[in-house]
């Protein structure tokens, strides 16, 4: 009797771990508002984020967010911290050797910002003997060491966003490369940005821009990869990306064909 019951004991526990809700684990760095950020409570909140939480409920799974820096994100993907990268991460082929990507989710304008008397624009030969700040490991860092570094420019790579904002508006730094809406939301929409600009026109450049965001996946995680572009799909085509398009931007921020 007493080994039925231990039978049974473990068997129950056995159905249990099963019936466990799965988990989508998502490496995030929520310094880039309005994309990812913590609210006063230390909630995880913004664009990315909901579109992480509708992508996961469409998988009908949990979504965990964890934290990394910026720059650490694929390593720390590559060492399985998380499963998945969900923080404004840019589809390019240099990326593309180490990690996959889901389908494009979106796409933003990417601009110079700078003192609205700079007389800068976004050049090598405007920016020549010019600080600019560029966030680490990010696309803007990569452009501006591809076309302005060697031609004089003084690229200066900070950690975070906001410490890129804070030197700029304290005079440390003549411009930064950013995505528009981020920036925006960041730093020109606050007082300290009052007298700095979006300058110019769009800095574009299909190889490192034009193929929007994805989510960052581990190569051969086919079955991962196949659930989460399935689940942008039915976001997508269920009006619930376009809600959210809606509820953040002004603007249409559907990747570019």
């Amino acid at each position: 009797m007493k080994k039925v019951s231990l039978l049974f004991l473990l068997m129950a526990a056995s159905s249990n771990v099963m019936s466990a809700p799965a988990e989508l684990r998502l490496g995030i760095d929520p310094t880039f508002p309005p994309f990812e950020s913590k609210n006063p409570q230390g909630k995880i909140v913004g664009f990315d984020a909901d579109l992480g939480r509708a992508i996961c409920e469409k998988m009908q799974v949990k979504c965990v967010f964890v934290e990394n820096t910026f720059d650490g994100l694929i390593p720390a993907l590559k060492a399985k911290k998380f499963d998945a990268i969900l923080s404004s991460l840019s589809i390019n082929d240099e990326r593309r050797k180490s990690i996959d990507f889901s389908t494009a989710l979106f796409t933003t304008p990417v601009y110079l910002i700078t003192h609205k008397n700079s007389g800068l624009t976004a050049t090598a030969e405007s920016l020549k003997g010019k600080r600019v700040g560029v966030q680490q490991g990010s696309v803007f860092e990569t452009y501006a060491n591809q076309y302005w570094r060697d031609k004089g420019v003084d690229v200066v790579s900070y950690a975070s966003p906001d410490q890129v904002y804070a030197d700029l508006a304290l005079g440390r730094l003549d411009a930064t490369l950013d995505d528009a809406a981020s920036a925006t939301a960041s730093f020109l929409d606050k007082p300290q940005g009052a007298d700095f600009q979006l300058n110019g026109k769009e800095v574009y450049d299909k190889t490192l821009f034009g193929k929007g965001t994805g989510l960052g996946l581990r190569k051969g995680d086919d079955q991962l990869k196949a659930s989460v572009d399935q689940a942008i799909a039915e976001i997508k085509s269920d009006g619930t990306f376009s809600k959210l398009n809606k509820q953040y931007f002004t603007f249409n921020v559907s990747p570019k064909s």
